[in-house]
């Protein structure tokens, strides 16, 4: 199964932040959209990710109030991202490889979605669930 499959299932909904937001402002855009990390966009581009690992890491080390911390100074800038044409077991390998847990996707330097691991690995059940209940199939005709 490719990434693209997996998008067309989920959607390519990606919800962003800019970099001089505040990490305040992207508890909040997280909190709203329900999601574990935002894109960072400037002049539509990609220059990074924000996660909630990032944020809890800013609490421990700076103290400081988050409306004063920018999403620039703690996102992650070497960004791994994917291809549509990707496979699943290919992604899911770099993603706990790098310790990631959402992967952004280009297709042509522009964004088309965003994964997650448990994107990755909802697809990877399904696949294993519906290749088990063929096999039984088979084997009980």
């Amino acid at each position: 199964m490719l990434l693209k499959e997996i998008l067309a299932n989920k959607g390519n909904a990606v919800f962003t932040i800019g970099p001089q937001e505040s990490l305040k402002t992207a508890i909040a855009k997280m909190i709203a959209h329900n999601c574990g990390s935002l894109v960072v966009c400037e002049n539509d581009y990609m220059v990074g990710v924000i996660s909630e690992r990032d944020i809890l890491r800013a609490i421990a080390e700076q103290g400081e109030a988050l409306d004063g911390i920018t999403v620039e100074s703690r996102m992650l800038k070497k960004v791994i991202s994917g291809l549509p044409s990707d496979e699943i077991g290919e992604t899911m390998g770099t993603m706990t490889e790098q310790r990631v847990r959402h992967m952004p996707v280009m297709d042509n330097g522009k964004l088309c979605g965003l994964i997650s691991i448990g994107d990755l690995l909802k697809a990877q059940y399904e696949t294993l669930a519906l290749e088990n209940h063929l096999l039984l199939t088979y084997i009980q005709t």
